[in-house]
């Protein structure tokens, strides 16, 4: 039974109606797309956006992704900047390290503010816990970049130049010339491009085809082996840092005019070693501190009061009985050794002599005061722990030249020694010192002490010049301020002795540091001064005409690479007529 022409039109008209109904409930569902015949089933917009899932990463797709990006190149130069920042508090708080005073004297001024700081580590910030995270991951990082750049530079090495593109107009840097010639003549031209380039330092290859001939060359491997070697010595440098830190050890000793310093465990006043470095570790010397020299500017002069340079005249005694004198300056240290030996710090050390009630010597020795002011107000504690009826402890004050304000205290107006004035104020009690707990000698606990003298008190600060003697309160004896200025001296200038802090460090890896260090910044200069370029020269044969091109591109920033392309340019154009000359075509 056949359909008429009038049946046909009512059922497209009805496949019609029920395909434009269908579209719509499409459109109104979102998955319009989804029955479009032209898209794929698994087309972007195919399905409704809540049924789109995301794969799933597990553990070890995060472990892999998290490896990447410690490994990549921004988080290590991330690091690198953290690193930076994270020593800069070494640098504004004192360490205990370099500088353990500095530390006790940051700890009486701020109280409140130092037991924050302290668990912060602030005070011993090279060795803290977040210092060596940043250190350990800056250093798995760098070496998670260099093994993967290794391997593929050394496949770059091994690897031919690139093949000629063959559109080289394409290229910013292209050039082009035509010259009359055959294809024998198209052939020589490239040979002779190929010998330039290779003269210039390019590693070159040959790509022929037909009749086009080509010489594909590329240069500047020795970018990206600077910028490994710069990494690598990075490296180096902290492996070095980290395993020579072990075998090192730095400590400070205090050191007044006529003493001697032997260089042992227990002459130290503080000393960090190394985990490795034993007791019979360090090299057998011994200092003695022979003068102390200093230079003030005079009064009336621009800068009066401020010190010049300070020079510390040693005298070094070597177990074999030999001995050798030295000067240690700042910035100028002075090797013993293995050893190097620094100047911290200098200060003026009185002489204080004690005697009970019946005259028996308690106390005879220099005393350090630690400067508290560029004119070297100085500040020193006294402790009698035997020989008194009580232990007896003196806070005191010394001023090389002393001034009296209209307030009635004592300042300092010069560094130097021209007045002196010692000033002290006795305590009476428990000096702390029995109960085990280290106790600085540059601090008195006056908590379970009673105070004798100065203010609060009915009984005024002891005051003393050079050979001077006062009577202690309470008939517990005398103190006397000697004078150690030579017999017959008619003024108080070398009347008081000077003290040196010094700083002993020895490390070996010193060296080694030096040496990565040299090759960080020969690498570095190689990944910024080297070009990395590739360049192509090709010759395509037309019945008597060839067409010379000439391209160039670099990798990275090259702002000479144009300008390369042109000497290219006309380096081959002197060359090729150069050849033309010697070898004239016949009958031309």
């Amino acid at each position: 039974m056949s359909s008429s022409p009038s049946d046909g039109a009512k059922n497209g008209a009805k496949n019609g109606a029920k395909a434009t109904k269908k579209l719509a409930r499409d459109a109104q569902d979102g998955s319009s797309a989804a029955s479009d015949p032209l898209r794929p089933a698994d087309h972007f917009d195919s399905a409704a956006e809540d049924a789109v899932v995301q794969p799933k990463l597990g553990v070890i797709g995060w472990l892999r992704w998290g490896w990447r990006q410690l490994t990549s190149m921004r988080v290590a130069l991330i690091l690198l900047l953290f690193l930076a920042i994270a020593a800069i508090p070494g640098s504004i708080f004192p360490q205990r390290s370099a500088d353990p005073n500095g530390v006790l004297k940051y700890k009486t001024d701020n109280p409140d503010l130092f037991p924050i700081l302290d668990k912060l580590s602030l005070f011993d910030v090279y060795s803290s816990p977040w210092f060596s995270a940043i250190y350990l991951l800056l250093f798995i990082s760098l070496i998670g970049c260099i093994i993967p750049r290794i391997k593929h530079h050394l496949k770059a090495l091994r690897a031919l130049p690139p093949r000629t593109p063959a559109r080289l107009a394409r290229l910013d840097d292209h050039r082009s010339v035509s010259r009359e010639g055959a294809d024998a003549e198209a052939s020589a031209s490239v040979d002779v491009a190929e010998k330039q380039l290779k003269a210039l330092g390019y590693r070159v290859a040959r790509y022929d085809r037909g009749r086009t001939w080509s010489v594909s060359a590329e240069r500047g491997y020795w970018r990206e082996t600077g910028n490994l070697v710069f990494h690598i010595a990075l490296v180096g440098v902290l492996i070095t840092v980290g395993i020579g830190g072990n075998y090192a050890y730095t400590g400070q000793k205090v050191i007044v005019e006529g003493q001697t310093f032997v260089n042992a465990l227990i002459d130290y006043n503080s000393i960090n070693r190394g985990r490795f470095v034993s007791d019979d570790a360090l090299d057998p010397y011994a200092l003695t501190l022979k003068s102390f020299d200093v230079t003030y500017q005079g009064f009336g002069e621009p800068g009066a009061g401020q010190a010049g340079d300070f020079k510390a005249n040693l005298s070094v005694r070597e177990p074999d009985g030999s001995q050798i004198d030295g000067t240690v300056q700042v910035n100028h240290p002075l090797s013993v050794g293995g050893d190097k030996i620094y100047l911290l710090g200098n200060g003026y050390a009185p002489t204080i002599t004690v005697r009970n009630a019946e005259g028996e010597k308690v106390l005879s020795q220099p005393v350090e005061f630690l400067p508290q002011d560029s004119n070297l107000t100085s500040l020193g504690v006294v402790k009698i722990p035997d020989g008194m009826p009580e232990q007896l402890g003196m806070v005191g004050f010394f001023y090389p030249t002393a001034v009296k304000l209209d307030s009635g205290a004592f300042t300092s107006a010069h560094g130097a020694v021209n007045i002196p004035l010692l000033t002290l104020d006795v305590y009476q009690g428990d000096l702390g010192i029995d109960s085990g707990t280290p106790v600085s000698v540059y601090q008195l606990d006056t908590q379970d002490m009673t105070k004798l003298t100065g203010r609060d008190t009915d009984v005024k600060s002891i005051q003393l010049q050079p050979g001077e003697t006062a009577d202690l309160p309470n008939g517990l004896g005398t103190v006397t301020f000697e004078n150690e200025a030579p017999t017959g001296a008619e003024d108080f200038t070398q009347s008081v002795k000077r003290y040196v802090s010094l700083q002993i460090h020895h490390d070996d890896s010193a060296v080694w540091v030096l040496v990565f260090a040299l090759l960080a910044l020969s690498g570095l200069g190689l990944a910024l001064f080297v070009p990395r370029r590739r360049m192509w020269v090709k010759a395509t044969a037309s019945d008597d005409t060839i067409h010379l091109e000439y391209a160039g591109l670099a990798r990275g920033e090259d702002p000479t690479l144009s300008a390369a392309v042109d000497d290219l340019v006309r380096g081959h154009e002197r060359l090729l007529d150069a050849a033309a000359a010697r070898h004239p075509v016949k009958g031309a």
